[in-house]
């Protein structure tokens, strides 16, 4: 008996030694998360962001930046097609630069704070600690959640984080739609707590010239609102859009990221595109306008028809699609613009960000390889409008 009583006495003390060094449950790591992220001054990270939206799937070499309170930096590389777009958060405002083009776009929004990133520490965390429906295990070196998914695209269900062990670092995420299919995985391959930043990193002039453009000396272009909010349109404007009209009548306009596009031109400016677009002139000092197709189609919907046409003094081409969903794609090599914003909602599409406007009809803008994309329904659900915009990868003939 003496002898029972002593092996159950080493069991109990081993169990707890064990217990307390060992491995922790899923409340506890919880609430160090809690602690981690509030106590959280700044961060570095990069690694590999895997896009598998579209037919092939594509993939983005990301850095990540976060200084406290509000300053983010965000570069998303795709060397296979040599794009690199640069999301910055700073005093000024929010920003989206395209260094090789010299474009810089400037949203009004409180980014990210109104939206999930799957590659911002903040936004996973977040995520665990919502969701009380939380599974969690062990992997090895990781502790693992799977969490509901906190984006604005409605088809990414939930997601699965891993973290290390010993510091909470993030390690992977895959991010999955309501039938279980990974849609966007990010792999860390480097990712510290508290590096000190020069100020620089999170300027917009700094980051528009550490990468010099390739195609032009130019100063960058800054697209921003004008202060009075007026564009400057003159009545002239919606008889240039009319050669672009979606299925419904309704006349898309023409827009950049933050806001409507207009010409700087003066005068008989308007006038001139509205010629151009009535006859599907091309301007002679333009080259050949290199169109992109979404690999993407809604089930019930099938492509109506392509039209060549000049929008804005540039010009492009117009994709309708018809069935159970009717929308209209038109896309852009726009020159240098001055814009207003209008009200609107920015969208995460992995690749870039775009503009999501809802009124009276939905219509999605975002920027690509140099083109300019607006997408414009009636009756084409969010989602969908998400799928197809980073569907939009290769190019057609025309």
């Amino acid at each position: 008996m003496r002898r029972m009583t002593w092996t159950a006495a080493i069991i109990l003390c081993l169990s707890l030694v064990l217990a307390a060094c060992g491995t922790k449950d899923a409340e506890s790591v919880v609430k160090e998360l809690d602690k981690v992220v509030n106590s959280m001054e700044s961060y570095q990270g990069s690694g590999t962001m895997t896009l598998r939206t579209g037919q092939q799937p594509l993939e983005y070499k990301v850095e990540v930046s976060y200084q406290k309170p509000q300053y983010y930096r965000i570069k998303l590389t795709n060397e296979e097609k040599d794009i690199t777009q640069i999301v910055l958060r700073n005093d000024d405002g929010v920003f989206v630069l395209t260094p090789k083009l010299n474009k810089v776009f400037r949203f009004q929004s409180d980014w990210p704070q109104n939206q999930g990133q799957v590659y911002l520490y903040q936004t996973l965390i977040q995520s665990i600690l919502v969701d009380n429906s939380r599974q969690f295990v062990i992997d090895e070196d990781s502790y693992v959640f799977d969490v509901m998914a906190n984006y604005n695209n409605g088809s990414l269900a939930r997601q699965k984080i891993w973290l290390n062990k010993s510091d909470y670092k993030p390690v992977q995420v895959e991010v999955s739609d309501t039938n279980a299919a990974v849609m966007v995985e990010v792999k860390f391959d480097k990712f510290d707590f508290g590096p000190k930043f020069d100020k620089a990193v999170f300027e917009t002039e700094a980051n528009m010239n550490a990468t010099p453009s390739s195609q032009t000396t130019e100063e960058p272009t800054m697209t921003l609102p004008d202060e009075s909010g007026n564009n400057g349109a003159t009545g002239n404007e919606s008889s240039n859009a009319n050669t672009g009209t979606n299925n419904s009548g309704k006349t898309p306009e023409n827009s950049a990221v933050d806001g409507d596009d207009q010409t700087n031109n003066s005068g008989n400016a308007a006038e001139e595109e509205e010629d151009d677009a009535a006859t599907g002139a091309k301007p002679e000092e333009k080259a050949e306008f290199t169109a992109m197709k979404p690999s993407y189609t809604p089930d019930g919907v099938v492509e109506q028809d392509f039209v060549d046409i000049v929008f804005g003094g540039n010009p492009g081409l117009m994709s309708r699609y018809t069935g159970d969903y009717s929308y209209t794609l038109i896309q852009t090599e726009p020159k240098d613009q001055a814009a207003s914003l209008v009200p609107g909602m920015m969208v995460d599409l992995g690749f870039t960000m775009g503009q999501l406007n809802t009124d009276e009809q939905q219509t999605l803008t975002w920027t690509y390889e140099g083109h300019q994309f607006r997408l414009t329904s009636a009756n084409l659900p969010e989602s969908e409008m998400i799928k197809v915009a980073q569907s939009v990868q290769g190019e057609i003939g025309k």
